[in-house]
């Protein structure tokens, strides 16, 4: 299917800049979005925090203040600066704003916020608006959502386990997984070590791989962002040593280098991951994968023969895993090839975009065609 040059606003995250290195899985998801589809020939317009790349040529109504700790050590990935919501919720509003007065130079708003503030201005907008759901049900979301009954959004999820939860609180999404930059995650060579990336976070279980890969007797090395400076201090730091090596937050090139040159990548989350980008990234360089089996992740490992889901918390079950997998592949280099062949063939941004287009299209072509209401839209204002 063809499908016209369109106008696309992007409404990113507004806790960190969609920048590398990226702070997560969100916003690394939202980068390589705006980057591929603008270079599909789309023109896409990032609304973000300061600091955030494809800024470039947008109005500075979309450019939100950036986020600052006057403590770095009060920092967390779940709260917020005292007042920080308010000069960001304020920021959003002046760029949807912006949008609705300048409707005729938009075909859609493709809104990633974690926040309902931009639900609240879907159906005045004049363009649709299409929200991507990355996360278990939000109440700010749903309050926003069911503030009139007006339709508001159409919504997208990156999997059916996260469909299935924002189902059962009334909302009703497509499903279109996330995707990952395959010539930028090629494939490694493998080695002896084990290997965890991501957020360090309580709920992404960091402490949980370095117990595995010591029951395991395997050197296991960590990067990624400290999101809790307090748990990295008191469950991960005290278990650096030799056999267990942090090398803080690194650039996709460097991130994909170790990735592929590890033997096995623990994924050891202990809630309900919607997603899991890092499984992905790890498969596309042929590097196997042993996860916690929880939320969505079933659902990235699919068929891969490079992976093994255990029981959530089991370290043993993981390290006896990662143990076997990684000795199969190494003894069987072909099998790198096989595995990276399968994570591009599922998770290639440019099937992802192609979805994304025909979903623009329809959305458009459908706004084009939808009797005008006769009653205004009702703002929700988000919380936090």
């Amino acid at each position: 299917m063809t499908v016209r040059p369109l106008r696309i606003a992007v409404i990113a995250p507004i806790r960190y800049p969609i920048a590398q290195p990226h702070a997560g899985g969100l916003e690394s998801s939202v980068w390589n979005q705006v980057r591929t589809l603008r270079s599909r020939g789309h023109d896409v317009l990032l609304c973000a925090t300061e600091g955030s790349d494809f800024l470039d040529g947008g109005p500075d109504e979309f450019t939100i203040p950036g986020l600052v700790w006057d403590d770095p050590s009060e920092a967390t990935d779940t709260t917020y600066p005292a007042g920080y919501l308010d000069v960001a919720f304020a920021a959003l509003d002046r760029a949807l704003a912006y949008v609705r007065e300048h409707a005729d130079r938009f075909d859609i708003v493709d809104n990633h916020c974690l926040h309902g503030l931009p639900l609240g201005w879907a159906d005045r907008l004049g363009v649709p608006m299409v929200s991507t759901l990355h996360t278990p049900a939000l109440p700010s979301m749903l309050e926003a959502h069911a503030a009139t009954a007006e339709p508001r959004s159409a919504f997208l999820s990156v999997g059916e386990h996260t469909a299935a939860e924002w189902r059962r609180e009334g909302i009703e999404s497509t499903v279109v997984p996330n995707g990952i930059d395959t010539d930028a995650w090629r494939l490694g060579s493998g080695g002896p070590d084990l290997v965890w990336t991501g957020r360090i976070v309580p709920e992404k279980g960091t402490h949980l791989a370095l117990e595995a890969a010591a029951a395991a007797g395997r050197r296991i090395v960590l990067a990624g962002r400290i999101g809790d400076a307090e748990y990295f201090a008191e469950h991960v730091e005290p278990r650096l040593g030799p056999d267990a090596e942090y090398v803080g937050v690194l650039g996709q090139h460097a991130l994909q280098e170790l990735v592929g040159r590890s033997a096995c990548a623990l994924v050891t989350p202990v809630w309900e991951e919607p997603f899991g980008l890092v499984i992905a990234e790890a498969l596309a360089t042929g590097t196997p994968v042993v996860s916690f089996d929880t939320g969505g992740i079933p659902e990235v490992v699919g068929a891969s023969t490079g992976a093994v889901l255990v029981p959530v918390g089991d370290v043993r079950a993981m390290a006896t895993a990662a143990v076997t997998l990684a000795d199969t592949v190494a003894a069987e280099p072909w099998r790198r090839v096989d595995i990276r062949g399968d994570a591009v063939d599922r998770f290639s941004l440019d099937q992802r975009s192609a979805r994304l287009e025909a979903i623009y299209a329809g959305l458009v072509a459908g706004h084009r065609h939808r009797p005008r209401s006769i009653r205004p839209g009702v703002r929700a204002r988000a919380t936090a």
